[in-house]
C-alpha cells in the first residue's frame, strides 16, 4: 500500500510539474481589436496579428516601428532585429511580445506570410471578424 501511495503522490508531482511548464510556455494570440478591449494579458507574452498599414514602416538602423490593423483598431509595434525578408506593407503579419505600459507592442519575433495565398489562421479569422464588425455598425 506505502509503495502505491508513493507512486500515485509522484505521478501527481510529475504532472503538476508538466503543466505548470506547459502553462508558462503557452502565448496567446490577440487582435488589435482585441489589446484595444483590454483582453490581452499585462506582463506576459503573447502574439498580434493582422496587415502590416502600408506606410507605417519607420527604420532606425536595427530598430523597426510599424503599425499593425485588424481593419478595425491599429496599434504601433517596435522590433529590434532584422525582419523577415517576406515583410512587407499591406501583408499579413504575425508578431511575439509584450505590451508595454504606453501601449506599444514591443515584439521579440516578428513571422511573415510565406506566400501570396497564405495568412495565419488565427490572423485571418481576426481580420474577418473585425470587417464584419465594422460592417455592422
Amino acid at each position: 500500500m506505502t509503495a502505491i501511495a508513493v507512486g500515485v503522490a509522484a505521478l501527481g508531482i510529475a504532472a503538476a510539474l508538466v503543466l505548470s511548464a506547459f502553462q508558462k510556455n503557452l502565448v496567446f494570440f490577440f487582435t488589435p481589436s482585441q489589446v484595444a478591449a483590454n483582453e490581452a494579458p499585462q506582463g506576459r507574452t503573447f502574439r498580434i496579428g493582422g496587415m502590416v498599414v502600408r506606410g507605417s514602416l519607420k527604420r532606425e538602423g536595427v530598430n523597426v516601428e510599424f503599425t499593425v490593423t485588424d481593419t478595425a483598431k491599429s496599434m504601433r509595434v517596435t522590433y529590434r532585429g532584422q525582419l523577415p525578408d517576406l515583410f512587407r506593407e499591406g501583408k499579413g503579419v504575425v508578431a511575439q511580445g509584450q505590451l508595454g505600459a504606453d501601449g506599444m507592442f514591443r515584439a521579440s519575433e516578428v513571422l511573415a506570410k510565406h506566400d501570396e495565398n497564405y495568412m495565419p489562421p488565427e490572423a485571418a479569422d481576426a481580420v474577418k471578424r473585425a470587417q464584419q464588425t465594422v460592417r455592422r455598425k
